[in-house]
């Protein structure tokens, strides 16, 4: 199982993180990975809520379905995907910190085929580009622009 993990400090208040990371449509304005990203069922994110991502993998165009499987307001939001290269899950977990939010980052793939063997450069690159990410939501949310 490849296993990446990342964090970061955003200095607003934690409703203001959730909120921005629980309407999925915005992850195409931080995340690099993002092309498209939309909710698929009706509702509030809760558990069971569908996804639908169009984002970019070894220079390909990929598109996966996932469902909320954890989701508690201001504490975590998790998803699973069994669609695109190989399947993969995730969370998003939330810290209130000294006027700010810790977001913490953590996605497992479990990756096959040539996947496979390319794990340990795949989970570098991920996590990198993740992290990049996350300084960028941070850059944006502290600026007022998400």
């Amino acid at each position: 199982m490849a296993r990446a993990e990342m964090s970061t400090v955003i200095n607003r208040p934690i409703e203001d993180v959730v909120a921005v990371l629980s309407k999925v449509e915005n992850n195409p304005k931080w995340s690099s990975a993002a092309l498209e990203a939309e909710q698929t069922s009706a509702g509030p994110i809760r558990v069971g809520t569908t996804l639908r991502f169009v984002g970019r993998f070894l220079g390909r165009r990929v598109e996966s379905r996932s469902v909320v499987t954890q989701f508690e307001p201001n504490r975590i939001f998790g998803w699973q995907s069994s669609a695109g290269p190989f399947p993969m899950q995730g969370s998003l977990t939330f810290e209130r910190i000294n006027g700010g939010t810790r977001v913490n980052s953590v996605f497992e793939a479990k990756p096959a085929g040539i996947f496979k063997l390319v794990e340990p450069l795949m989970v570098r690159m991920a996590t990198r580009r993740s992290q990049n990410d996350l300084e960028n939501l941070k850059r944006l949310m502290e600026a007022d622009a998400l």
